[in-house]
């Protein structure tokens, strides 16, 4: 490459040098996953090659403003040690210097970003596997979902993933009514099946609500179709209740294993996995499974994630670090002189909660008064984190995660990972629950205590 070569872009309608040795490649305008609180230069992350790629608008890192889209707009990569992508107008040529302001990338990035790159990430911690599995108080965890307007339950530890319904399934000529078909997953083929006709229970039209919920079954994994998800509970064994002898003469009551009873008072009907289908039907499946081969074994060594939704973005949680996901309540007490992000607290499990607003914590947008609260619990801390809705449960494979990128603006090392989901490489940013939790501590402890300073010096 010669001394002296530039790649030439157009941003706001002016021409402007990329020094040629900084520039790795140029690539179309792909998807972006949006970056709480980032400077207004980062419009989000992509993906390349096993990578996580910050993208950044060159024109804001030059106080311009952004031109509309147009089909002409590239993404330059540059960069030395950590590359980023910048937006432009268009790339117009490549070679000798031709009379357009140079600019200083280098000094542009160490402006906008240079603390987040120089940030020191945090010492690794605990796994919040680890964390969980040496609390004393064990519980049983369950996934809970409905079924015409009823609450019914699996083991989580049963449960691969949860997944949206595919728009199209194909049919097996001759099946029972319970067997709705198979479907392509996780580079296998995946048997559907209505938890309804299993159960005896009315059939119903499907809805945008309606979730897959993947189980396994020995070697093979099997899809049942849910009317949609309710919550993740972690309950006591003392919550759990034998089925009444008289409700186990029919087929559909024979399946259920247990039935719980939630700290409000409703009753789940717990599902046995194994005991869904009769010994005919499971022998059938199975005949037909290959340990070797599907969805059965793409999943073995994966991590798993609830996946929720807080406006327009997703982001992740190890499932292991999730106690629970509950309804919000219709009102949350206030805590006085909490942080902004606090929204609240509420009881659950005879113990005060405070709520973390996802909303205002991640910087999104939405409704704050409806959805959903996930409890994270690690390290001996525990809140919620009110979002908007939990969409999936998904394994992801290790060579899928990936550490985020340095220029993240994140003090509090909240975010650790990004997770690289399916063939069109969406990424997800997952949170580290104890990052989040100790963070979330620290500042309700610097509260208070303004609070209290305040209140011996009037």
């Amino acid at each position: 490459m010669a001394a002296g070569e530039v790649l030439t872009v157009r941003v706001a309608g002016e021409a402007l040098a990329l020094p040629a040795s900084l520039v790795r490649e140029v690539l179309r305008p792909t998807p972006l996953t949006r970056v709480p609180h980032a400077p207004p230069a980062m419009l989000g992350l992509s993906g390349l090659r096993g990578a996580v790629l910050p993208v950044l608008s060159l024109a804001r890192l030059l106080g311009l403003e952004d031109a509309a889209p147009t089909p002409a707009a590239r993404v330059v990569v540059a960069g030395e040690e950590a590359p980023c992508g910048l937006l432009v107008e268009e790339v117009s040529r490549f070679g000798s210097d031709d009379g357009a302001r140079p600019i200083d990338l280098p000094a542009l990035l160490a402006r906008d970003f240079g603390a987040a790159r120089s940030h020191a990430r945090a010492a690794p911690r605990a796994a919040p596997t680890e964390v969980l599995e040496e609390a004393p108080d064990r519980r049983v965890a369950l996934l809970a979902f409905t079924l015409s307007g009823q609450d019914h339950a699996l083991p989580l530890e049963s449960v691969a993933e949860v997944a949206r319904l595919p728009a199209e399934v194909t049919a097996l000529p001759g099946a029972e009514d319970a067997m709705l078909g198979v479907i392509p997953f996780r580079g296998g083929l995946l048997p559907l099946v209505s938890p309804r006709a299993l159960l005896g229970l009315k059939p119903g039209a499907g809805t945008a609500r309606a979730r897959l919920v993947v189980v396994r079954l020995g070697p093979l994994r099997v899809g049942l179709v849910v009317d949609g998800l309710s919550a993740v509970l972690r309950l006591p064994g003392s919550a759990l209740s034998p089925v009444p002898a008289v409700l186990s003469r029919g087929m559909g009551e024979a399946r259920v294993a247990a039935i719980a009873r939630t700290e409000e008072g409703r009753l789940v009907t717990v599902l046995s996995p194994e005991a869904l289908f009769d010994e005919a039907t499971t022998a059938r499946l199975l005949a037909g499974a290959s340990p070797e081969e599907g969805p059965a074994t793409a999943t073995e060594t994966a991590e798993r994630f609830l996946v929720f939704r807080l406006g327009g973005e997703s982001y992740g949680l190890p499932v292991a670090a999730v106690q629970e996901v509950a309804r919000r309540p219709e009102r949350l007490a206030r805590i006085p002189r909490a942080p902004g992000f606090i929204a609240g607290a509420m009881t659950l499990s005879g113990a005060v909660l405070p709520v973390i607003d996802g909303h205002r914590r991640f910087g999104g947008t939405g409704d704050e008064g409806v959805g959903q609260i996930v409890v994270i619990g690690a390290d001996g801390l525990r809140a919620g984190l009110a979002v908007d809705a939990v969409s999936e449960v998904m394994p992801v494979a290790t060579a899928e995660l990936l550490p985020a990128p340095e220029m993240i603006p994140d003090a509090d090392g909240v975010f650790d990972r990004v997770a690289r989901l399916g063939r069109e490489g969406r990424m997800v940013l997952l949170i580290d629950p104890l990052a989040l939790l100790e963070a979330a501590g620290r500042d309700l402890l610097a509260a208070a205590a303004d609070g209290a300073g305040a209140a011996t010096n009037p």
